[in-house]
């Protein structure tokens, strides 16, 4: 009897694991995109102020992008350009937005975080530390004025977008009205992400998007770093980019 039972329980140990296993190949599909940007490593943390003419971001490397989400239309006023650096503890990304026409949402509290932040003008990262869990990554937005907004996200059959997840990332913003640019830096805590260590040569996935303009969706602009050809939604972790971390 012991044994039959010793069995049995190794059997569905087995078939747990085999479960497990196959649940997570199942969340993970192909990545079909191979646009690529690294994140410099520095040695020094920084506060965010929102001025990128700082030192750390002289030699970062920076992607731009003009095209909208799904690639067929072309948004030169709306020009963005991103860079990324890391250290120890966190991981950085800069975002430089030109417009032609700001909308925020005027007169609030900009230190609580904003909900559907994303129906007016906005910087967005999707940032994945877990390739090979394709359908779970996080989402972190700010808008012009400093509103901001961060998520935990789940895709797949049952997707779930955490708004109770808190990264204590820090943002702040500037904006240059001659210039008709508005600027971004992110420090987002690597802790926050389940990263206990970034290592020199690791790949994450990561996709940058940009909402700009006013009224309907039909009539805002709608850009992604790397592209959605469906072009219906943000929330395709297949098509993300590489986010490659060098020193």
């Amino acid at each position: 009897m012991t044994q039959r039972r010793s069995l049995l329980i190794s059997a569905l140990a087995i078939l747990s694991l085999f479960l497990r296993m196959s649940a997570t190949q199942s969340q993970t599909t192909a990545y079909t995109s191979d646009v690529l940007i690294d994140a410099k490593w520095v040695a020094a943390d920084f506060t965010t102020d929102g001025n990128l003419n700082k030192k750390a971001w002289k030699t970062a490397h920076q992607v731009e992008f003009t095209h909208g989400m799904s690639g067929n239309a072309n948004y030169p006023l709306q020009a963005t350009r991103v860079a990324s650096l890391w250290t120890d503890k966190y991981i950085y990304f800069a975002v430089s937005c030109k417009y032609d026409v700001l909308n925020v949402f005027e007169g609030e509290d900009n230190k609580k975080e904003r909900w559907e932040l994303w129906n007016r003008d906005v910087a967005e990262v999707f940032l994945n530390p877990q390739p090979e869990r394709q359908n779970h990554y996080y989402e972190f937005e700010v808008a012009p004025n400093n509103q901001w907004i961060d998520l935990e996200i789940t895709r797949g059959e049952k997707p779930n977008h955490d708004t109770s997840w808190n990264s204590g990332f820090e943002h702040a913003t500037r904006i240059d009205r001659k210039h008709n640019t508005w600027t971004v830096e992110m420090r987002i805590p690597l802790a926050s992400m389940g990263v206990s260590e970034a290592k020199n040569g690791t790949s994450w996935r990561v996709n940058f998007f940009r909402a700009a303009g006013k009224g309907a969706d039909t009539q805002r602009i709608f850009l992604a770093w790397s592209t959605i050809p469906e072009g219906t939604t943000f929330h395709v972790p297949s098509r993300f980019g590489v986010l490659r971390l060098v020193k």
